[in-house]
């Protein structure tokens, strides 16, 4: 997008909504404050199986396959079950907070991975890619949890802090965010104001 100085600035389009109200979750039945809201989507109704089907129909909502669970924080506003959750709340210049789940790259070395440089390439080094030394041999001998190896990389929870809002579609419930959000096109994301 473009800003008004000429200003050509990256944005992703995250469709935010409508979100409707599933629960209100107060201190005094579950013990701590929250509302559990429902993205309302076009779904097949055989999509979702019946506890969630009643539990929507309990608080009037239909077609919210995607429920997540937000905590209120002392001076939010006070929601009831079936009250929308729009993006007019937003407005540019809002920083913002956005959680999802990173793409899956399946199983990756140590170098791509977690970056280690790896051996020479030449003078018959046979060392290239490996990850080298994982501990000590009489002492711990054991390797240590935590230890960076190869394995699963990516599909694991993302949140990338502080994100700028930089236009808000009211109509079409559209926030434009500068920069990139994690995971691939599609996918759903949790957006909240920035915590820091």
């Amino acid at each position: 997008m473009f800003r008004a100085d000429g200003q050509a600035v990256p944005v992703t389009l995250l469709k935010a909504g409508p979100c409707m109200v599933v629960q209100r979750k107060t201190p005094a039945t579950e013990g701590y404050d929250a509302v559990q809201l429902g993205l309302v989507e076009f779904v097949k109704p055989q999509r979702i199986n019946k506890p969630t089907t009643g539990h929507l129909k309990k608080a009037g909502v239909e077609g919210a396959k995607f429920l997540r669970e937000f905590r209120l924080r002392h001076g939010d506003d006070d929601f009831k079950a079936g009250d929308q959750v729009l993006v007019d709340q937003f407005k540019p210049k809002d920083k913002v907070d956005v959680i999802g789940i990173s793409k899956g790259k399946g199983f990756a070395g140590v170098v791509k991975r977690h970056h280690f440089r790896g051996g020479e390439g030449s003078h018959g080094s046979m060392f290239h890619r490996a990850p080298g030394s994982i501990g000590a041999s009489s002492f711990p001998s054991r390797v240590l949890p935590g230890m960076r190896m190869g394995g699963h990389m990516g599909n694991e929870q993302v949140t990338v802090r502080n994100l700028e809002i930089v236009d808000v579609d009211t109509e079409d419930n559209v926030l434009a965010v500068k920069g990139a959000v994690p995971g691939p096109n599609g996918g759903y994301v949790l957006v909240r104001r920035s915590k820091r």
